[in-house]
């Protein structure tokens, strides 16, 4: 039972020691070093992941696998180019897409494109039929070879781009949407983002640190910390990308950066206020910081250890963007968490009082300094004094605002992320408003046998009535081929229908919705659903056959049904796990509970507060899906760290003092340091609020809100109240875990 203890009383020794604290900066040195010369960057094997199942077993992905099984291509990702003019295509604008499609079918052609739509081959009255109703917007469809890199879809696209750029007179507008238009507009939007956000970051950080203690050394050393802890975190994670161990997503690297100056700058102020307080007592740095380790170490452990509880969680996820998550925001925790109990301790230790400067502490100075009353010594002392009034007016708040979330609504469309200006944006708002919405992405339907299909008129008649049947479920527009009756009768199928090897047949489903709405995914689940009961009523056996469904409506409602299930489940280990934790840091089940509660209520409140703003005062009529999960993840897991840092307080405290008077302290004495961390985490986020894409953008608007809420409102005043009130109860367990306590 003692060997912790002796061996936290060793370490707090060494690292404050000045040969121990220069032996570990020179370990970190030595490591940044070696992992330069065996570890690349994890920019270059950095990747969208995607939005499929880790299993790859999703219905969807199941349907796809025998699409590529039985009409193999050699296409990859589709370009839709959108040529537009507001009035009409002209004569000219004609002989303007003539000629691209002409270039894109002639061996000038970027070396990636596969093949393309030849409208220059093509009769003037079938051309004529490609232009929507109002005779002002044309579609050309360009196939992309198959597992191509990001940086060569970007630049094929590129080369396309220019190309038509140079064709383009009048007012002929051409945009490039589509699967592949997507994917490129997605690496431009994420070109050179990681260096615009760690600048941003480290700038806001640097003001508001100077701002705050007014000393220079104390505003760059945070900073110089961060970048030292980056530089191995980075390395790692390039070693790991280039051997495979793990993927290394871009959107995670662009958040965890964040994530990692926000931490280390919070651990920083936690350590700097513990350590000036000691200053005062001690002559000597090095038994200032051993002092300062004794209490904030445990803290700090317990803190990332949640957080890093809660990352390690995101492997049970199975949709790919929040699994993926995992590895990058772990191996990030893991150096974290050793940064903060070793290079911190021992960069202020060898430093010392000159980290001060110009307001150097003194020893011998911390009574004149305890009796000035602060904001957040009179804050506490209203709130112990009135606990009930203070929990009752915030209770109230937070519930109000959560009762907003019964109405905030989802997206799965990946575009409605995207800026209206970028190229895939607006190519798919012009198809929307101009051509059938299902149009856009229209359903593979795949008929599969384990056997041959013997193709006679009877099959050809339960191909029809099949077809009849899915259209007449509604919703749907269009069910192609269309099988005329001279087919039926002839007992042949259409070219490329039917499968090479026999087991499969192929038709096209168009929707009437979106495909991306909540009433087209609605409508391919019910597909899904009554698949059987459609093959029986055509005359098919379903032991003999099987529906499925592929395409992007197809996925999206896979990425809605995981959505759904990852959720529940990261909601549920996340909390309990937490709140394990948390009883064992405060020895107390019942003030871990309150905690947590606190917690979940915070982020109930953020995300009402927030919808109330996207929706009633920004125009949003819907959010990302991924918003609750990210916002639950990250608000929680941080959140973790400002109860730490009060509760460890409070019992501190709380062996001198009666419970009421603990809890003022408390409040008292780390209100400035979890105050000022706040404002720094609620400031990093804010930074997410410069990118373009939308979800980034309202993500760092909630974690902003969240943070703060969390900061003033819940840790500052509700947290406190509430254990006043259930000060009694807290006492006897204090009793029971022999801590000694001042009388009542």
């Amino acid at each position: 039972m003692l060997k912790p203890f002796v061996f936290a009383k060793t370490f707090t020794q060494f690292v404050s020691s000045r040969k121990g604290a220069s032996i570990v900066l020179i370990s970190w040195i030595v490591i940044i070093l070696a992992l330069s010369l065996a570890a690349p960057s994890s920019k270059p094997y950095a990747v969208n992941s995607g939005e499929g199942s880790v299993h790859n077993d999703t219905p969807s992905a199941v349907a796809q696998q025998i699409v590529d099984e039985q009409f193999p291509s050699k296409d990859g990702l589709t370009a839709l180019l959108v040529f537009h003019d507001p009035g009409k295509i002209s004569e000219t604008d004609r002989n303007a897409i003539t000629e691209v499609s002409k270039w894109l079918s002639s061996s000038e052609k970027p070396p990636y494109v596969s093949a393309s739509l030849p409208f220059h081959q093509l009769p003037k009255n079938v051309q004529d039929q490609m232009f929507s109703k109002d005779q002002t917007t044309m579609l050309l469809n360009v196939s992309l070879q198959k597992d191509l890199e990001s940086d060569q879809t970007y630049d094929t696209l590129q080369q396309i781009r220019d190309h038509v750029k140079n064709m383009q007179n009048g007012s002929l507008q051409v945009e490039i949407t589509g699967p592949a238009g997507i994917a490129s507009d997605t690496t431009t939007l994420f070109k050179n983002a990681d260096f615009v956000l760690m600048l941003a970051t480290v700038v806001l950080i640097l003001i508001i640190l100077i701002v705050i203690y007014r000393s220079p050394l104390l505003a760059i050393m945070p900073l110089l910390i961060s970048g030292i802890v980056y530089l191995v975190v980075d390395r790692i994670l390039g070693l790991g990308g280039k051997l495979g161990w793990f993927v290394v997503e871009k959107q995670s690297l662009s958040i965890m950066m964040i994530l990692l100056f926000a931490v280390l700058t919070d651990y920083c102020l936690f350590v700097i206020a513990r350590f000036r307080e000691e200053l005062r007592k001690t002559e000597s740095k090095h038994e200032a910081m051993r002092q300062a380790l004794i209490h904030v170490a445990e803290p700090i452990l317990f803190s990332g250890g949640t957080v890093l509880m809660a990352m390690v969680i995101l492997f049970t996820a199975i949709f790919k963007p929040y699994n993926h998550f995992a590895p990058v925001f772990s191996i990030a925790m893991v150096v974290i968490l050793i940064g903060g109990v070793t290079l911190i301790p021992a960069l202020f230790t060898l430093v010392g009082r000159k980290a001060f400067w110009p307001f150097v502490p003194k020893a011998g100075t911390e009574q004149t300094k305890a009796k000035k009353e602060g904001v957040w010594s009179r804050i506490g002392t209203f709130v112990t004094r009135k606990p009930a009034i203070t929990a009752g007016v915030l209770l109230v708040l937070l519930l109000a605002s959560s009762a907003n979330l019964f109405g905030m609504k989802y997206s799965f469309n990946i575009m409605k992320s995207f800026p209206a200006d970028i190229s895939s944006r607006q190519g798919f708002d012009i198809l929307e408003e101009r051509f059938p919405p299902g149009q856009l992405a229209p359903v593979t339907a795949v008929l599969k046998s384990d056997h041959k299909m013997d193709v006679n008129a009877d099959l050809i008649k339960q191909i029809s009535a099949l077809s009849d049947k899915l259209k007449s479920e509604g919703r749907i527009s269009a069910v192609t081929p269309v099988l005329t009756s001279q087919q039926v009768n002839s007992g042949k199928l259409p070219d490329k229908m039917l499968a090479e090897s026999g087991q499969a047949i192929k038709l096209q489903l168009t929707l009437e919705d979106n495909p991306y709405d909540p009433a087209a995914l609605d409508k391919l689940a019910q597909l899904r659903k009554d698949s059987s009961r459609l093959l029986k009523e055509s005359g098919f056996s379903s032991e003999q056959v099987s529906l499925h469904f592929a395409g992007q409506t197809a996925e999206q409602l896979d990425v809605r049904i995981m959505n759904q299930r990852d959720t529940t489940v990261l909601f549920t280990l996340i909390t309990m796990s937490i709140a394990v934790m948390l009883a064992f840091q405060a020895r107390s089940v019942k003030m871990a509970a309150t905690m947590i509660l606190t917690m979940l209520l915070s982020y109930a409140g953020t995300m009402g507060l927030g919808w109330l703003i996207f929706h009633e005062f920004l125009g949003y009529d819907s959010v990302s899906y991924r918003l609750p999960v990210y916002t639950f993840v990250f608000l929680i897991a941080l959140g973790v760290d400002y109860n730490i840092m009060l509760v460890s307080r409070i019992r501190e405290e709380v062996k001198k003092y009666e419970w009421m008077e603990a809890v003022k302290r408390g409040v008292s004495l780390t209100g400035g340091v979890i105050s000022s961390a706040g404002i720094i985490l609620a400031a990093t986020f804010c930074v997410l609020i410069t990118q373009p894409l939308q979800e980034l953008f309202l993500f760092g608007i909630l974690m902003a809100m969240g943070i703060l809420i969390d900061t003033f409102l819940v840790r500052g005043m509700l947290l406190p109240a509430i254990l006043t009130l259930i000060g009694g109860s807290k006492r006897k367990a204090i009793h029971k875990n022999n801590l000694p306590v001042h009388p009542e």
